[in-house]
């Protein structure tokens, strides 16, 4: 299996759990043994990958701005490209643009996606139930692209792939580990970096770091 069989199960959920006039967002970023993958909530309307007219790649955030601080300070991505996505308007953002953002995701050895890939109009909280639907298709992700660390952002996502009830407040920096199928996999709890957790992005920046330098990923 590859990561292009997964898109025709995100396409029939979008269909039951996201907005009908939108498509669902995958992810992007180094596919084979990234140093990191990040896992998000799930997209909306914002990220205009999601029109149906755009052509390009339907990965996450793109035509976004705040969350490529986090990765910037991070040194995971390069200042030309963090300079450009900051000076343009989010609808400006063009097919080649998303294209060149990406590929420095690649570079940089990491991986971007959502538990749920179901776009919503706005930003709404999906429950529990709705984001369990996509948990074995994100092991299944993870099978593909064998990462070596998962950061989980936020007490939600965090909950649902380790089955557990997670506080980040009282999980900072600390390792869970997860088998699934034959392999097992390192996972962080980190707080959430935007929207309403954008107060707490300083705090994800210091454990990611700290993180990367534990596990020797810089």
């Amino acid at each position: 299996m590859v990561l292009e069989d997964l898109k025709i199960e995100y396409d029939k959920l979008q269909l039951k759990y996201g907005a009908k006039e939108l498509d669902s967002i995958y992810s992007g970023g180094c596919i084979n043994n990234p140093n990191i993958c990040f896992v998000f909530m799930n997209p909306t309307g914002r990220n205009i990958a999601s029109a149906k007219s755009w052509k390009g790649i339907k990965a996450p955030w793109i035509g976004t701005k705040n969350i490529w601080d986090l990765f910037f300070k991070l040194d995971l991505l390069d200042e030309n490209i963090y300079q450009q996505i900051k000076a343009i308007k989010g609808k400006d953002w063009q097919e080649e643009f998303a294209d060149e953002v990406y590929k420095n995701v690649e570079k940089h050895k990491y991986f971007i996606t959502n538990l749920g890939k179901c776009t919503q109009l706005d930003a709404r909280e999906l429950p529990d139930n709705t984001l369990k639907k996509y948990l074995h298709l994100l092991e299944k992700e993870l099978e593909i692209i064998k990462p070596k660390v998962v950061i989980l952002f936020g007490n939600q996502v965090s909950s649902i792939v380790l089955d557990k009830k997670i506080a980040v407040s009282k999980a900072r920096r600390q390792l869970f580990e997860k088998q699934i199928k034959n392999q097992k996999y390192k996972f962080y709890s980190v707080y959430y970096p935007v929207g309403n957790g954008r107060f707490n992005i300083t705090k994800a920046i210091e454990d990611i770091k700290w993180i990367m330098v534990t596990e020797n990923l810089e």
